[in-house]
């Protein structure tokens, strides 16, 4: 089945108010993240009304709502709300809502909402709200934890130490986003999303000692609802016939849904600190980001040695 969500899980996260129909906001299902302005159909062409997506009227809506023949707006009100499937009315600037339409919304269990919003930004938060909610999604295994504001996912095999890494980071001032199951979708081209089921929200798993709450522990500045996923650190257990990157040059991609996450691989011996190894990968990460590239100067230094070193022969 499609993703679906209701009228008032819209109406609770974006903040609108609701006119009418309030006792329909629960049944109500959204399943486009699309959003109509019917303006075409003001004037009374209907061959192509996307009925199922959520209908703003916004100060153009209204005005020329405003000047129809009575009669007109009427019969054209009438048609916006003939199909049961449009989830709701959303009217912005907190403009009046024309009677003919609180009427035929009425007859057709329809509900009318308002914003106080422009319409441009109410729609850009409309759009942001639903096509976090009804985008495709897939659990990874793994912690997903927030480094100075870069999201990294640390993945692995079970038991290699991915939640006492986690744990250690958190200690150092980190924030926790999800453990063990992380929710992921994709929220554009370029970015994947990752958050926490909600059974799982702020517990983090630890063995030999349980289940721990980290917001009761450390405070509410330890975890956070959901982040960007910006790099996948993948922890593997040490041995001498496997080999790891030990200059960085070496660019690795795990793909999801359609995006390339950049990852590397850290290996997991006795001794190593991970938490420093993984804080470290992240401010590495974020300087390459900005134009630095620690790999790229010693491999300029390395060359000018070598010219020099030629030049003296």
């Amino acid at each position: 089945m499609d993703n679906a969500v209701n009228v008032q899980s819209l109406v609770e996260a974006t903040g609108l108010k609701v006119f009418s129909g309030g006792k329909y906001l629960k049944t109500k299902q959204i399943y486009a993240s699309d959003i109509s302005r019917p303006g075409l159909e003001l004037t009374g062409y209907f061959d192509y009304y996307p009925a199922e997506r959520i209908q703003v009227l916004g100060m153009t809506e209204i005005s020329y709502a405003r000047k129809m023949d009575q009669d007109k707006r009427k019969e054209v009100m009438a048609k916006l709300c003939a199909d049961a499937a449009t989830p709701c009315f959303i009217i912005s600037r907190y403009l009046p809502v024309p009677a003919e339409l609180d009427v035929a919304a009425k007859s057709n269990g329809i509900p009318v909402l308002r914003s106080k919003l422009p319409t441009t930004r109410l729609l850009a938060k409309l759009t942001d709200f639903l096509e976090s909610q009804l985008a495709e999604r897939k659990s990874l295994h793994g912690v997903l934890v927030d480094i100075y504001g870069l999201g990294v996912l640390i993945t692995g095999d079970s038991g290699v130490g991915k939640s006492e890494t986690a744990l250690d980071l958190i200690k150092r001032g980190h924030r926790l986003i999800a453990d063990d199951r992380v929710e992921v979708y994709q929220k554009d081209e370029q970015t994947i999303r990752g958050e926490a089921p909600k059974i799982l929200r702020h517990l983090l798993e630890i063995r030999g000692i349980g289940i721990i709450d980290v917001m009761n522990l450390f405070g509410a500045g330890a975890v956070r609802a959901e982040t960007d996923i910006s790099l996948i650190v993948h922890l593997e257990d040490w041995g001498p016939d496997k080999q790891f990157d030990r200059l960085g040059s070496g660019e690795q991609k795990f793909k999801i849904f359609d995006v390339e996450v950049p990852q590397i691989a850290v290996p997991v011996k006795i001794g190593r600190n991970l938490a420093i190894i993984i804080e470290a990968a992240a401010m590495n990460f974020r300087a390459k980001t900005m134009g630095y590239d620690a790999t790229k100067l010693f491999e300029n230094n390395l060359n000018n040695l070598i010219k020099e070193n030629s030049n003296e022969q």
